[in-house]
C-alpha cells in the first residue's frame, strides 16, 4: 500500500463522491410477504424520489408499479404504510392524487377510491368481507383534517367509517379469525410516543365494530405496534403490543378478551418500540403462537432476538444485519437491516436454520457502491457529561482515509450532527453520507441528545418544555468534551442538522458562541410560526416541547432563533425545499436575510419541487457539494475535488 499523502484535514480526496453515493442509491422500506413472494418499497432519488413497489419472486426482483405511479401517501405528511398486498393483488396510495389504487397481476393500476381530498394509509385486507381496512385523513372541509378508521369496499370503493371522534388513528389489525379489530388512537396535544390508547372491538357479521373498549394505554403511556399472534392450542390468537408503562418500550400480551391486565413478556431496560413518525412501523413478528422474532436497542446498540413467550427466554441472534420493518411468514423473515460496516439492505432470513450463514441472504442493497474499509469510519458509541450532572449519548466518527494523513499536530474539524424529530434517534449503522465527510478529514459527533429515543421514557422526556435548551446543551457539551480529550480542533467546530436538527443548529449559533460554522437543512427558525402554520400531526407537538400556545407565546419568542439573528455567531448555509409544508420556506428566508444584514458569511440554497426532506438525486448532490464548498471557503482549505461554487454573502 502506498505511503499516505500528508494533507490538511478537509482537503482529502475521497472515492465517496456525491455522484457515486447517489447514482445507484435507493431508500428501502416496508417489506411484505405474500405467499412465496416478497415485496418492498424503494424510494429512488434518480427518479425524482419516486416510490416503487418491488416484487421478489423466483430469485429475481422486478418493479410492479408502472413508471407513472408513485406509491406514497401524504397522511400525517410523513406517510408510511403506503401499500399492502394480498393474493397477488396490490393496494397502494398514489402520490399525485392520494387515491387508493388496486393493481391485479399483469394489469395496470385502477383507482379504488373517489377523487376527493382524502388520504389513506396503513392498509390491511379483510378478505372475508371484501374490504380494505385503512386510516383516512379527510381534507375536504376547511380547518384541521379529520382522521378516522375506515373500511373501503373492494367492489365499488365505498368508504364506511369504523371509528371516529379522536384526533388520530393508526394500526388497524384484524384478528386471525376475523372476529375482532384492534387499533391505536390518540388526541392532541399528545404525539404517539407521549400517550396512545389501544382499542379492541368485536366485529358483527357485516364488519361493524361493537362493544369497543380501551384495553391498554392512556395519556401517559405509549403503545406501539398492536399485533395478533397466530392461533395456538385452544385460542384464536392473542393480541400483543409494545408499551412503555415500565419506563421502557417492552412487549406485552393481552391474554383474553376480558378486562385482565396485560402480561409483560420480558422485562428489560431496552426499547422494543420506536417513535411512530410514520405508519406501518414494525419491530417484531411471530414465528408461531409462542415464539417472537424481535429487534431492540440498548445502550446505543441494536439487537435481533428470539423471544420464547412461554419460557420467558430471550435469545440474541448472531446475524450480520440488525434492523426493523420486520415481516414474518411461514418460518421466514424479511426486514430492512444494516450494520456499522454495511449500508441498509433488504434481508431474507430462514428462521429454521438460524446461525447458519447460508440461511441469510441480501435481496436488495440500498447502494450499489462498494466501499473499501480503508475509507470507512466505524461508529464509536460515546457517553459524555452534560448540564445538570447528567450524561448524554452519541456516536463519534474519527476521520479515516487510507490514502491520507494529516500534518503532525493538526486536529480535525468536528461536525456535530443533531438529528430531526426531535423525538427520534440516530444509530451507528453505516451511512455513506457520514462517510462522505469522515473520508475527507472531518470528525463527526452524531448526538442522541436528551429527548432522543432508545434510552427509555425518562431520557425521552428530558426535552419536555426544554426544546432548544437541552438538545443545544448536549450538542455543545459533546463538542467541548471531545475538545478536552484532544480529539478535535476547538477552533473548527461545525454544527449541522435538518428539520428539528436545523432548529437545534440555529439555536446553538444564536444563543451561544461555540460553533464557527453551521448548516441548516429546512430548519425551524420561528417556533411561533411553526405553531401557527404547520400541519395537523405536529400542530400541538410544541405544547409539550416548549409550552401550550398561545399562552406560552413569550417562551416561543425566546426560543426562536429568528428573533436573535443579530446574535448569530457562525457562518451559515441554509438549504430549503420550496414545497415544504412542515417548515415553510419563509423561515429559512428570514434567517438568511437576518444573517446577511449582520454581515456574517451566509448562503441560501432553495430547491423547486422539494418538500420536507430532499428526494431528488440532483438536489441531494448539490446540497452535499455546496456544503463542502462552504466549509472550504470559511475555514480556508481546498477540497480534494473541484466543486461548483455557491454564492456566499459577506465572505471576507
Amino acid at each position: 500500500m502506498p505511503t499516505p499523502l500528508v494533507s490538511p484535514y478537509g482537503s482529502w480526496k475521497s472515492p465517496i463522491t456525491a455522484d457515486l453515493l447517489l447514482g445507484g442509491s435507493v431508500n428501502l422500506s416496508q417489506p411484505r410477504f405474500d405467499g412465496d413472494d416478497i415485496y418492498w418499497l424503494e424510494g429512488r432519488p434518480a427518479e425524482r424520489g419516486r416510490n416503487v413497489i418491488v416484487r421478489f419472486a423466483n430469485g429475481r426482483a422486478e418493479d410492479v408499479t408502472p413508471p407513472d405511479f408513485n406509491a406514497r401517501t401524504r397522511a400525517h405528511e410523513y406517510g408510511g404504510g403506503d401499500y399492502t398486498v394480498h393474493d397477488g393483488v396490490i393496494y397502494f396510495a398514489n402520490d399525485a392524487d392520494q387515491r387508493l389504487y388496486r393493481q391485479r397481476p399483469g394489469e395496470v393500476p385502477q383507482p379504488l377510491t373517489a377523487a376527493d381530498k382524502s388520504r389513506y394509509a396503513d392498509m390491511q385486507v379483510d378478505s372475508a368481507r371484501g374490504r380494505l381496512l385503512a386510516v383516512r385523513e379527510d381534507h375536504s372541509a376547511p380547518g384541521e383534517a379529520v382522521n378516522s378508521l375506515v373500511a373501503v369496499a373492494l367492489n365499488d370503493g365505498a368508504v364506511a367509517t369504523l371509528a371516529a371522534g379522536n384526533d388520530f388513528y393508526s394500526s388497524p389489525r384484524l384478528s386471525p379469525d376475523g372476529r375482532h379489530l384492534a387499533w391505536l388512537t390518540w388526541n392532541h396535544p399528545n404525539m404517539p410516543w407521549d400517550g396512545t390508547e389501544l382499542w379492541l372491538a368485536e366485529l358483527a357479521a357485516d364488519g361493524t365494530p361493537r362493544d369497543a373498549r380501551r384495553v391498554a394505554g392512556g395519556s401517559t403511556e405509549s403503545i406501539f405496534q398492536p399485533e395478533w399472534s397466530p392461533p395456538g392450542p385452544g385460542d384464536n390468537g392473542a393480541l400483543h403490543f409494545v408499551s412503555d408503562r415500565s419506563g421502557w418500550w417492552n412487549l406485552y400480551r393481552l391474554n383474553d378478551m376480558e378486562n385482565v391486565p396485560a402480561e409483560r413478556l420480558y422485562a428489560m431496560d431496552a426499547e422494543f418500540g420506536l417513535p411512530q413518525w410514520v405508519f406501518g412501523m414494525s419491530t417484531y413478528g411471530f414465528v408461531d403462537a409462542d415464539t417472537i422474532v424481535c429487534t431492540y436497542s440498548q445502550d446505543g446498540h441494536r439487537f435481533m432476538a428470539l423471544l420464547d413467550t412461554v419460557g420467558g427466554r430471550l435469545q440474541t441472534l448472531d446475524v450480520p444485519y440488525t434492523g426493523s420493518m420486520l415481516a414474518i411468514a411461514d418460518g421466514r423473515a424479511v426486514y430492512v437491516g444494516a450494520s456499522p460496516t454495511a449500508a441498509a439492505a433488504v434481508i431474507f432470513l430462514d428462521l429454521s436454520g438460524l446461525g447458519r450463514p447460508d440461511r441469510s441472504a441480501v435481496l436488495r442493497r440500498s447502494t450499489d457502491f462498494a466501499v473499501d474499509e480503508g475509507y470507512l469510519s466505524i461508529a464509536e458509541p460515546v457517553e459524555f457529561p452534560t448540564t445538570g450532572g447528567l450524561t448524554a449519548h452519541g456516536y463519534f466518527y474519527a476521520p479515516r482515509n487510507r490514502d491520507y494523513s494529516a500534518p503532525p499536530g493538526e486536529l480535525p474539524p468536528l461536525i456535530v450532527t443533531s438529528h430531526g424529530g426531535p423525538t427520534s434517534a440516530t444509530t451507528g449503522d453505516l451511512n455513506l453520507s457520514r462517510q462522505y465527510w469522515t473520508s475527507r478529514g472531518f470528525a463527526i459527533l452524531d448526538v442522541n441528545y436528551g429527548g432522543s429515543t432508545g434510552y427509555g421514557r425518562a431520557y425521552r422526556e428530558r426535552l419536555a418544555g426544554q426544546w432548544g435548551v437541552v438538545d443545544v446543551d448536549d450538542c455543545i457539551n459533546g463538542a467541548r468534551w471531545l475538545v478536552e480529550q484532544g480529539r478535535v480542533d476547538g477552533e473548527r467546530l461545525i454544527i449541522r442538522g435538518g428539520s428539528a436538527g436545523g432548529y437545534t443548529t440555529l439555536r446553538a449559533i444564536t444563543a451561544h458562541r461555540v460553533f464557527k460554522a453551521a448548516a441548516s437543512y429546512y430548519g425551524i427558525s420561528d417556533a411561533e410560526a411553526l405553531a401557527q402554520e404547520t400541519h395537523k400531526f405536529e400542530s400541538r407537538y410544541n405544547d409539550k416541547l416548549i409550552a401550550p400556545y398561545p399562552t406560552g407565546r413569550d417562551l416561543y419568542v425566546e426560543r426562536s432563533p429568528i428573533y436573535f439573528a443579530d446574535q448569530c455567531s457562525a457562518a451559515l448555509i441554509l438549504f430549503q425545499g420550496l414545497e415544504d409544508k412542515v417548515v415553510p420556506p419563509a423561515q429559512s428566508e428570514a434567517m438568511f436575510i437576518a444573517a446577511r444584514n449582520k454581515e456574517l458569511p451566509v448562503a441560501y440554497v432553495a430547491f423547486e419541487g422539494e418538500g420536507h426532506g430532499f428526494r431528488q438525486a440532483a438536489n441531494l448532490k448539490q446540497a452535499m457539494e455546496n456544503e463542502l464548498y462552504f466549509y472550504g471557503r470559511v475555514f480556508g482549505f481546498e477540497p480534494g475535488e473541484p466543486l461548483d461554487p455557491v454564492e456566499i454573502e459577506n465572505l471576507p
